[in-house]
């Protein structure tokens, strides 16, 4: 199995660096619009308590991470010592758990195992690691009723958007199904509307986190834009 628990080690460090230079704090986030680092750093300790919530419980029934007690006061931000010591509390928890415990996730793989991935793809990571949240995304993205409610308003029934890494080896179709379900298959083909650039750039856009006007686009971009908006978490 992939080592994910050290990548996520390295990206929660450089993130709570980030987060103690001057300022930093009140600053925007350009992947995350709206966003300050502030409101970042509290997404993702959140997110972290979210998970070790989770696993250490061993939840069967769905539970939000603004369900988990996050430990700071009513209307309070996070800092970076509040994030490391969540992250800390999360490896851990990664590391003592059995990977084949069954709890609850909101995707379609019902183990332990789903969370360390979905723990690592939120931050900028290198094209190889990139390539695997592109395919964690969208293995996960048929699971996603809230975001499956808002595709299939796109009326997109049979459209296609092929995705192309310029770094990496990793292409993939999707196609959008019936009632807001997609489907995906790898390799090189042909869409209504293609997307080339790198890997990362791939993965934050499919996230609705980076706009494709900084990427390569074929065909017809307007569907892009509507799907993206769509599909965003």
């Amino acid at each position: 199995m992939k080592d994910y628990q050290s990548e996520i080690e390295t990206e929660t460090a450089r993130l709570a660096e980030l987060s103690e230079r001057a300022g930093a704090l009140s600053l925007p986030v350009p992947t995350c619009p709206g966003w300050t680092m502030a409101e970042l750093i509290t997404h993702v300790g959140r997110t972290h308590r979210w998970a070790v919530h989770v696993l250490r419980n061993r939840v069967q029934e769905r539970v939000w991470s603004r369900e988990v007690p996050s430990g700071l006061a009513e209307g309070r931000s996070g800092d970076a010592d509040w994030l490391r010591a969540g992250a800390g509390e999360l490896l851990r928890t990664l590391r003592e758990t059995d990977p084949d415990l069954t709890v609850w996730t909101w995707g379609p793989d019902r183990r332990a195992s789903w969370w360390p991935p979905r723990m690592l793809f939120d931050p900028v990571v290198p094209a190889e690691t990139a390539i695997d949240g592109v395919e964690e995304f969208l293995h996960n993205l048929p699971s996603a009723a809230w975001v499956t409610r808002r595709l299939a308003e796109l009326g997109a029934e049979g459209a296609t958007i092929h995705l192309h890494a310029s770094d990496a080896d990793g292409e993939w179709t999707i196609s959008q199904g019936p009632a807001g379900k997609i489907e995906w298959t790898r390799g090189h083909a042909k869409g209504d509307v293609a997307v080339q650039g790198p890997a990362a750039e791939l993965q934050l856009m499919i996230y609705g986190r980076r706009s494709p006007d900084a990427l390569t686009v074929y065909g017809d971009s307007a569907l892009l834009d509507r799907w993206l908006a769509a599909a965003a978490f």
